[in-house]
């Protein structure tokens, strides 16, 4: 097991950044940064700070958004002022992890294609 750091990012949907969906963008970002992964989850409702409820609506982006970063506390550390920065409203959560790499003859990227 290795120490590392789990981060999560919670902000609406609809959110932007330079026009792109904000948890596109984000993910781009961890990318580019050599940041170990990136997941993002939608939910099926929360609320955060404005007291409203976020929920699916026919033609509705209003879906809480939930991206999930995983990777040393260096690069964590690194990469926090980068995403608040991305941000206009929402949450970053940091919590300390033990994280398992489980990787048996798994074929290079390239070779899935």
């Amino acid at each position: 097991m290795q120490k590392a750091k789990i981060l999560r990012l919670h902000f609406c949907e609809a959110d932007k950044y330079n026009g792109k969906p904000l948890y596109d963008a984000i993910v781009r970002k961890c990318f580019d940064m050599n940041i170990a992964g990136a997941t993002v989850f939608r939910g099926l409702e929360g609320y955060g700070e404005t007291a409203e409820i976020h929920r699916r609506h026919i033609g509705s982006k209003d879906q809480p958004v939930i991206v999930i970063v995983v990777d040393n506390e260096e690069h964590i550390a690194e990469l926090i002022p980068v995403l608040e920065s991305m941000m206009d409203t929402g949450l970053i959560a940091v919590s300390d992890v033990e994280v398992v790499r489980v990787q048996r003859n798994v074929p290079s990227h390239s070779d899935r294609q």
